[in-house]
């Protein structure tokens, strides 16, 4: 299979990103008189809001995971759940971060992946877990069980010694959608729209079509290109692309450790678990790392940042574990901390 590169070349990836390496920091006043950072540059700045919601006394954040907004707005987001005490793993709020409600007990220990739909009239959201207890499951904007995936017996590729621990879903045009099997062993799986197995590709490795940690998934169908598949092959420091029946067609590699995605218009917006979100155009050129250090960085790779919020800096991110976008083009992300972490990027006009 031939490799495609997303870059025109070596030297020209390497001046953009070197361009972008060190983003704008400036302040910007709350309601309360208090600084809040500016990070970005150009059209991509961002007021830096962090500790984003309001959580009532019932639940605490405990490793938040990933975030979605549906059509009302209404933000969403799973964190692990870990402790004797169990909470819901699923938290809504609306859009000035009141809480809503929240679902998900069943999944205390193991929340993780989320992501929404609309299908016809109806939203819904598809959960992946690192629990037995349903690893794939699609519920209604309230958490009804629609239906719970297993591990799938179809292509034979599951044992005693391989395990099924899905990370995403990403979502086909034809409404059928894709199952990373991140934490488990580095396999794609394609359902249709009545979610019945279609196809099963990747497994580990580094060749074309291998992937180690397969943690994020999306359809990339952004206006100008291609739909094809995006995996953030996170352990490899890359995304791979496939065709949508699972055949590898290239790769981008201005990456460090990528978790998932979102789009917007022609942007992709990349979280990246060392210390940055980052944002590509449609040629997946880069636009700007938000929140990239190096000194930084370095620092919070030592696993004790993580559970220290007092080592925490403003403007900076520790470990973003997903982000995604609003109707307003403003960007929430949630990291991979132990007491968890939301950040609304506001955007600044």
């Amino acid at each position: 299979m031939k490799r495609r590169t997303f870059l025109k070349n070596a030297a020209a990836g390497a001046a953009v990103l070197a361009a972008n390496s060190t983003p704008l920091i400036l302040n910007a006043e709350d309601k309360a008189g208090t600084k809040n950072p500016i990070i970005g540059q150009g059209e991509f700045r961002y007021e830096c809001i962090h500790n984003w919601g309001q959580l009532p006394p019932s639940l605490r954040w405990q490793t938040t995971h990933n975030v979605a907004v549906d059509s009302a707005g209404l933000v969403y987001i799973s964190h692990m759940g870990y402790g004797k005490e169990v909470m819901d793993t699923v938290a809504v709020f609306d859009p000035d971060g009141k809480f809503v409600r929240s679902f998900g007990k069943e999944w205390h220990g193991g929340g993780h992946g989320l992501d929404i739909r609309k299908e016809g009239s109806e939203e819904f959201a598809y959960l992946s877990h690192m629990t037995d207890k349903g690893p794939v499951v699609k519920v209604t904007l309230k958490g009804e069980i629609v239906w719970k995936k297993e591990t799938p017996s179809e292509p034979g590729v599951y044992n005693e010694k391989s395990r099924f621990r899905p990370t995403n879903v990403a979502f086909a045009a034809d409404g059928g959608f894709y199952v990373g099997d991140g934490y488990g062993s580095n396999y794609i799986h394609q359902y249709d729209k009545d979610a019945h197995w279609v196809r099963t590709w990747g497994g580990t490795g580094v060749d074309v079509g291998k992937m180690l940690t397969p943690h994020g998934i999306w359809l990339d169908n952004r206006p100008g290109r291609k739909p094809w598949l995006v995996v953030a092959d996170r352990a490899s420091a890359r995304l791979q692309y496939f065709t949508l029946d699972g055949k590898p067609v290239g790769f981008v590699h201005d990456v460090l450790f990528p978790a998932h995605f979102d789009i917007r218009g022609d942007v992709l917006l990349v979280p990246d678990l060392h210390a940055r979100v980052s944002l590509f155009d449609k040629d997946n050129e880069p636009i700007v790392h938000l929140g990239d250090d190096l000194a930084w960085r370095k620092e919070v790779k030592r696993l004790k940042v993580r559970t220290d919020p007092k080592q925490w800096q403003p403007g900076k991110f520790i470990h973003p574990h997903d982000a995604c976008f609003d109707k307003a083009g403003n960007i929430f992300v949630v990291e991979w901390v132990q007491t968890g972490r939301v950040t609304l990027l506001k955007k600044v006009s």
